[in-house]
């Protein structure tokens, strides 16, 4: 079941379908968009290396792009003839493509940690010019994947449930801008007879389906992108007694500290959610009174709840 984006500039639509296709899945399980990947594509080889602490130097303009850790479990740097251009616990070389007639190298730069992209390095030397980088993030989390055409480089970002983000483009000549604007929008047309939890990888999956993401959006209103966030670490599903499929999870980063749960009941068309945050006791949509005992049991297990 693909997920479908609304964007500003329908030119962004149709030149990212790989990278579009991609936001189908949690942040950590998107692949790298091998479509965009042009023929030209080089020095992959340069930086192939067993051991990640130690990668090869990466031969560009005339130069060489570097990356190493000046302190044994500090920081790795990623430098220019010595010239320092950006730092992280994660640096990794991806790949040099050709953008609007100038070679850019790009690199993958971030805290590391579960289900966290990281951010992207952008280099190029401008003809006549020195060495010139920029960093693009979209959040603390990272960036989305990166899609190169002939003439820009563009970031499509993921969308959890109820979220709007732009989607933003990269040219030597123009820098970063915003191409235009993408809604998180469920499967048209689907209802509680199409949802199936053995095809989820995370339960956020079932808010593709219209019946539920309506649900969802009754109970959870303007709560609904950060209760999402709090089940991105996470797996599989199981079911209660009464036939009820549930699963928890937590925010990147801060599991124990910010930590979700959803339950669906397809039979019922019912949903039910709790979040704990720093007071150690979940707010429940709706509240944890109404719940069915085998799913109020299912939140007690999985939050450690004594609601």
């Amino acid at each position: 079941m693909t997920r479908s984006l609304f964007a500003g500039v329908c030119a962004v639509a149709l030149l990212l379908v790989p990278a579009a296709f991609a936001q189908t899945q949690t942040p950590a399980a998107q692949p790298a968009p091998a479509a965009e990947k042009p023929a030209a594509d080089q020095g992959t080889d340069a930086a192939d290396a067993s051991d990640d602490d130690k990668q090869a130097p990466v031969p560009f303009e005339g130069g060489q792009l570097t990356i190493t850790q000046p302190e044994q479990d500090g920081e790795k740097v990623l430098a220019y003839d010595g010239k320092e251009l950006a730092s992280n616990y994660d640096v990794f070389f991806d790949r040099i493509v050709e953008v609007g007639g100038v070679k850019v190298a790009l690199f993958d730069v971030g805290d590391g940690g579960n289900q966290c992209g990281p951010a992207t390095v952008i280099v190029w030397k401008p003809e006549g010019g020195t060495i010139q980088s920029t960093t693009v993030e979209q959040d603390e989390c990272g960036a989305p994947p990166s899609a190169v055409s002939d003439n820009a480089i563009y970031f499509v970002p993921y969308l959890l449930p109820g979220d709007a983000k732009p989607a933003l483009q990269w040219s030597p000549t123009g820098g970063l801008t915003t191409s235009g604007n993408l809604t998180y929008m469920p499967e048209p047309g689907t209802d509680w007879k199409d949802v199936d939890p053995s095809k989820y990888d995370n339960i956020i999956d079932a808010f593709h389906n219209e019946a539920v993401y309506k649900e969802a959006e009754k109970l959870l209103g303007k709560d609904m992108p950060d209760m999402a966030t709090s089940l991105l670490v996470g797996g599989g599903t199981e079911k209660t007694a009464s036939g009820a499929f549930y699963a928890s999870g937590c925010v990147p980063h801060d599991c124990g500290g910010n930590d979700g749960f959803m339950a669906v009941d397809p039979a019922q068309h019912k949903l039910y959610f709790a979040r704990r945050g720093d007071n150690g006791e979940p707010n429940a949509w709706p509240a944890v009174t109404t719940w069915p005992a085998d799913v109020k049991e299912a939140l007690d297990k999985a939050l450690g709840s004594a609601n």
